[in-house]
């Protein structure tokens, strides 16, 4: 027992650079316990393992115990992100890594852990030296491999239980985009597969407040884990928007403002930036099934799951590109107007001197790649489906600090900083995805060479086999930056003053267009050349459409219904 009568409570300690300092001046391990302030078994063992007399006396004794939110710390998230959440890592003094483990861990196996670490601080089986990676030397997939990627989604399709994976059930938004844009190509194998999942997806979707749940367990859909997180939430929100814009189901535009619907109801602040989440528990550490159940009067009776009121910039570039997606499929100009606001806080409250984003108010360490990139893809859509330069310069300017910041030897790394010189910054997946895709429909609205170099460099590291190999059936956003860094977007132009009617009307049936990978510009003379003129355009006295591709444009169009009809011609 602790002074006073009360219980010991482990003293749990931010991570900083001083930590390793301290554990080798007083012989202890570190021990991170990683986790979320969203996530239903990081409370769990926070109430249950972490409160345990025994692991409490095993920690005092010999480890310096670190807890950190993920959400808050992308580098650790990036980092570790295959072992949760929760996820529980030990180091030695030096740094290195003695243990990793994935989930909730009892007590008992804990203090059993814990025990054996210090009678035996060598590294355990779940530490495997990270082999050397090496940047493919094209930048592009081999047909052998692309053709090994393909067969990896499919064979890991479940046609019994709908979708990918046989344990959790999600959305894996990149899969959804890579069948879409086979299904425009007439694979239609494919777009069953996609379909089914969009279809089975909308049990997730909360039938009272709206928003997503972030997965369901026991390889079905009927068991959700009912935190809400922002990624989550606006790639749905994206992917739905995109599936109505080619399939034209009602059922997935009802998905999509279900979920618009919810960011604007829980998740957005009183400025209008967003929130990172929705814990997934009333009462940290009990399963919220039986809430979740209630009518809204009833949950709200009971109380409301705790917001994480955190405003990072990445979350918000997740947010506003989803929305100037679903504005460009329903022209709807408050959910543009949602996107505008946030895009202005951030610039406003997040901006880094040397251009780029901070993650949080304040950062302990970065800056972070996920912050400036996505960023960076958010004020690209908006300069898409607006038209407005401004957002084609904010994303020059945050492309070219990703550029700085972030460019490694191998891809793009995470972070900027050495945290402590124990961990050493690397490339993650999904942001050099991001990265290759957006530098890449930059260079194309641009024209600067950088731009695809910068996307060359990002697909080099995705091409290399060990990328492909290591991540099991989420291989489709490989299959995607290779496929666009490939061939050029669809390419639409409006060629009308930003005030007459008759132009926006073009422009708005451009935007709308059942086509993700698209290059839509809206070129009024006034405002001087276009910022790529590959393309010499005739003006008329009425607004005209033009669809262009590397070889041959279109005719003019004056009417709007027919930029379709022109679009599938191409």
């Amino acid at each position: 027992m602790a002074h006073g009568g009360e219980p010991a409570k482990i003293d749990w300690q931010p991570w900083s650079d001083s930590i390793f300092e301290k554990a080798k001046k007083e012989h202890r391990f570190v021990l991170l316990d990683l986790g979320a302030v969203w996530c239903h078994w990081c409370h769990v063992m926070e109430e249950i393992t972490y409160r345990d007399p025994k692991v409490i006396a095993l920690v005092k004794q010999r480890y310096i115990a670190v807890r950190v939110d993920q959400d808050a710390r992308p580098d650790l998230s990036n980092r570790y992100e295959d072992y949760g959440w929760p996820a529980t890592v030990v180091f030695n003094s030096d740094g290195g890594e003695i243990v990793k483990r994935q989930g909730y861990i009892p007590p008992k196996p804990m203090a059993s852990l814990l025990q054996a670490i210090i009678d035996d601080p060598s590294p355990g089986p779940s530490i495997v030296g990270e082999a050397p990676l090496e940047q493919a030397s094209d930048a592009g997939l081999k047909p052998e491999q692309r053709d090994k990627l393909r067969k990896i989604l499919r064979n890991n399709y479940d046609p019994k239980n709908r979708g990918w994976g046989t344990v959790q059930k999600f959305l894996d938004w990149d899969i959804i985009e890579f069948c879409m844009s086979e299904a425009m190509r007439g694979d239609q194998e494919l777009e069953h597969m996609a379909r089914e999942t969009l279809d089975a997806q909308r049990q997730l979707i909360d039938p009272v407040w709206g928003g997503v749940y972030q997965y369901s367990t026991d390889g079905d859909w009927k068991h959700p884990h009912f935190e809400k997180i922002m990624q989550v939430q606006a790639e749905n929100l994206r992917s739905y928007a995109q599936a109505y814009e080619l399939w034209k189901d009602p059922a997935y535009l009802e998905a999509a403002k279900r979920i618009r619907d919810y960011l604007r109801g829980l998740l957005t602040g009183a400025d209008g930036a967003f929130y990172a989440s929705q814990d997934a528990d009333l009462v940290q550490g009990e399963h919220s099934a039986g809430y979740f159940a209630l009518s809204d009067a009833d949950r709200r009776k009971r109380g409301t799951p705790r917001i994480d009121q955190h405003i990072y910039a990445r979350e918000n570039g997740w947010a506003i590109n989803a929305l100037a997606t679903l504005y460009g499929v329903t022209g709807d100009e408050s959910v543009l107007a949602d996107a505008m606001r946030a895009a202005e806080w951030v610039v406003a409250n997040r901006s880094l001197p040397s251009g780029g984003f901070r993650h949080d108010a304040q950062d302990l360490d970065g800056p972070y790649l996920g912050d400036s990139i996505y960023m960076t893809r958010a004020f690209l859509k908006l300069y898409a489906v607006t038209g407005d330069r401004k957002w084609l310069s904010r994303a020059e300017e945050t492309a070219q600090f990703v550029e700085t910041k972030f460019k490694s030897d191998i891809g793009y790394v995470a972070f900027a900083q050495v945290l402590a010189g124990k961990l050493k910054p690397k490339p993650q997946l999904d942001e050099n995805t991001a990265v290759a895709r957006t530098m890449n429909l930059l260079h194309h609205y641009t024209g600067e060479e950088m731009y695809e170099k910068g996307a060359q460099h990002a697909v080099r590291y995705l091409a290399a086999p060990a990328i492909g190999e290591n991540h099991g059936y989420a291989v489709a956003g490989i299959l995607l930056a290779d496929q666009e860094l490939r061939t050029p977007p669809l390419h639409v132009t409006v060629v009308g003053k930003k005030d007459d009617s008759a132009a926006r009307s073009l422009f708005m049936a451009a935007i709308a267009l059942p086509a993700n990978y698209k290059r839509v510009e809206w070129w009024d003379e006034r405002e001087g050349p276009m910022p790529n003129p590959d393309v010499q355009y005739p003006t008329f006295e009425k607004a005209a459409g033009f669809i262009c591709t590397d070889r041959r444009c279109s005719a003019p169009i004056f009417d709007p219904a027919k930029i379709p009809t022109f679009a599938i011609r191409k």
